[in-house]
């Protein structure tokens, strides 16, 4: 017995009527496949994408993006049904870190309040003082009236952050994302000598040498703003996971985007990113699967470190 195969359209046309049906709203982190960029309501970052979930009227949210963004969207609105459409879509850096390795580092470093990366567990989030993006970190820390700051969990973002900072005392844990750490500067010089006039734009989660070459330093959000800050500029060579590549070239069709790894992106492509298909989305919607919950007093005390880093004022 053979299985008819669905087209990429097809399947599409199949999850839209189902989101409608059910009254679902599709969301996708800048990382995923772009058909799965392409068939969702809405791209973007991760706590974005959860704000903008608990703003909707939808009574289901399909997370495709890795499981500690869905738990942020349940925390954010734990009255609707989030569902991520892979059980594999993971995070190495949410790993890094758990809530024992957490509540054993405040005891090493009383006094210091926590500043925990949005790229963590529910339950991190919930022992953590406030939360950051890579987008607002400096601005967070910034806020804080201490000076003593524990940072968890990425430890390039926080070297950046301390940077910034050199007036507060940033203790840093030692976790990172690999497919941004595994990038080096003789990566992007490489690229670079082929692309004299480029433009280099890293996300803060790459190491120093990274980021001490950059043109612009910046969030998967912040990557769609900085093109407008050179607009001469016609190649811009991107430091982040490959699938950032295809928001920017719908954005900036006439634009030209050069992964930094040299490689076609085959050092930057995150495979719990990539682990989420069409297929598995429109599984997702059609069998309610798979249900992401976060208990009560967890969502109480993420919820919490959430609403004080939105309440912090933006940078300029």
């Amino acid at each position: 017995m053979t299985t008819a195969v669905v087209s990429k359209s097809e399947l599409t046309t199949q999850i839209h009527e189902l989101a409608r049906r059910k009254n679902a709203v599709i969301l996708a982190h800048n990382y995923q496949w772009p058909e799965v960029q392409d068939v969702a309501h809405h791209v973007g970052d991760s706590l974005g994408l959860s704000i903008i979930a608990e703003k909707s009227d939808a009574d289901i949210i399909v997370f495709c993006g890795v499981h500690f963004m869905a738990e942020s969207a349940k925390v954010l609105s734990p009255n609707k049904k989030v569902l991520l459409p892979n059980l594999a879509a993971g995070c190495s850096l949410a790993d890094s870190i758990t809530p024992e390795s957490l509540t054993e580092w405040k005891e090493r470093y009383p006094g210091h309040t926590v500043v925990t990366y949005v790229n963590s567990s529910a339950e991190v989030k919930a022992l953590s003082d406030i939360c950051c993006t890579s987008a607002n970190a400096v601005s967070v820390v910034r806020s804080l009236p201490t000076d003593k700051i524990l940072f968890t969990p990425d430890r390039n973002l926080g070297r950046w952050v301390a940077d910034q900072l050199p007036e507060k005392d940033v203790v840093i844990y030692d976790g990172c994302c690999p497919i941004h750490d595994v990038l080096r500067g003789a990566n992007v010089e490489q690229v670079h000598r082929t692309t004299p006039d480029s433009v280099v734009i890293a996300h803060p989660e790459c190491r120093e040498d990274i980021i001490a070459m950059a043109d612009m330093v910046c969030s998967t959000t912040g990557m769609l703003k900085a093109v407008e800050q050179f607009p001469d500029a016609k190649t811009y060579i991107i430091a982040t996971e490959n699938g950032m590549i295809h928001q920017l070239k719908k954005q900036y069709p006439d634009k030209e985007f050069v992964l930094a790894d040299g490689c076609i992106g085959c050092r930057l492509n995150c495979p719990y990113m990539k682990a989420i298909t069409l297929e598995d989305v429109e599984r997702s919607l059609r069998e309610e699967v798979f249900e992401v919950d976060v208990p009560p007093d967890v969502i109480i005390g993420a919820r919490r470190s959430l609403e004080r880093m939105i309440a912090v004022p933006r940078d300029n």
